[in-house]
């Protein structure tokens, strides 16, 4: 990859910005006959619980105009697992790896990210909080900068790598946990996660989705992704890290404008396996076009004179 690509992410040098986003590459390894793992710019892995989980059942997947919805249901081999049968593996190349960990009480986080705190291979963790405290009624870490602040803190606490913390669209307000994060003690923040959608049969008269409900992702959530990333990119000083929707490398370009200082590319790997190397080429092509010796010169540098739509 060409120079001007390279960047620096909480202390962590990357090949490049682009990303391959949680829970659409798999634990990495499924692509490497597909595509030379060695270029790509980082990869976080599906996300690890302590225990296995099995998932929703099917169907769980939808494609809907502009994108798909999902329902996988956070299904993955568990962290002891993803230590013995897939990190050996990933070790072997030459990119960036990050591990998504998730729970349903904080101690649940604790714990993955303790067992994994001994393991070589791994370079950051990238908290998903888009699920339901399990001790606090549901309520979503999400939701909540009350609940999400002592569940950063509390990894932190046990963590000698970059904590990122990923956010959920599926709130009023952006700005109020990004700061909690940070306040907290996040190293970066990435952003956004899937909208919550619902896909029907008017002919059955059911979901289309086996759980019912689904995480809406691609290209038709880019324009409130955008705007959500630059949002919070202003409330902080951290990194973030910004996703949802990205196709191209002008959309990853959009995104670094916006504020972001690096991309994470899902949904596209679905229809293009090479979809992280293409984009991070496309975006070269287009630092190369405006005569940009460096990507870290686009970050945040939106002319926005704006206010509410």
């Amino acid at each position: 990859m060409p120079k001007r690509l390279s960047i620096s992410l909480c202390g962590i040098p990357l090949k490049n910005p682009v990303i391959a986003a949680s829970g659409t590459f798999g634990y990495g390894v499924e692509f490497e006959k597909i595509l030379d793992l060695n270029a790509v710019g980082g990869l976080v892995v599906k996300g690890l619980s302590r225990d296995p989980i099995k998932g929703n059942p099917p169907p769980r997947l939808w494609e809907s105009e502009g994108g798909m919805i999902n329902s996988v249901g956070l299904q993955n081999v568990g962290v002891r697992a993803f230590l013995s049968d897939k990190l050996p593996r990933l070790r072997q190349f030459g990119t960036a790896v990050f591990a998504n960990v998730f729970g349903y009480a904080p101690e649940d986080y604790v714990e993955v990210v303790r067992i994994l705190e001994d393991a070589e291979g791994l370079v950051g963790y990238e908290l998903n909080v888009s699920c339901p405290n399990t001790k606090h009624g549901g309520i979503f870490f999400s939701s909540d900068p009350a609940l999400l602040a002592p569940l950063v803190a509390s990894v932190k606490r046990v963590s000698r790598r970059p904590v990122i913390v990923k956010l959920s669209p599926n709130v009023a307000s952006i700005e109020p946990l990004a700061k909690a994060a940070e306040e907290a003690g996040a190293d970066a923040l990435s952003l956004v996660n899937t909208f919550v959608a619902l896909a029907v049969d008017a002919r059955t008269r059911t979901p289309r989705i086996g759980a019912g409900f689904g995480g809406l992702s691609g290209p038709a959530i880019k324009p409130i992704a955008l705007r959500m990333v630059f949002q919070a990119a202003r409330a902080v000083r951290i990194p973030v890290i910004g996703l949802g929707g990205i196709a191209s490398g002008e959309d990853a370009a959009e995104f670094l404008v916006a504020g972001a200082s690096a991309v994470q590319v899902g949904t596209a790997s679905f229809w293009d396996p090479q979809a992280i190397l293409r984009i991070a080429a496309e975006l070269d092509a287009f630092l190369e076009s405006q005569n940009i010796a460096n990507v870290s010169e686009l970050v945040g540098t939106l002319k926005f004179s704006g206010g509410c739509g």
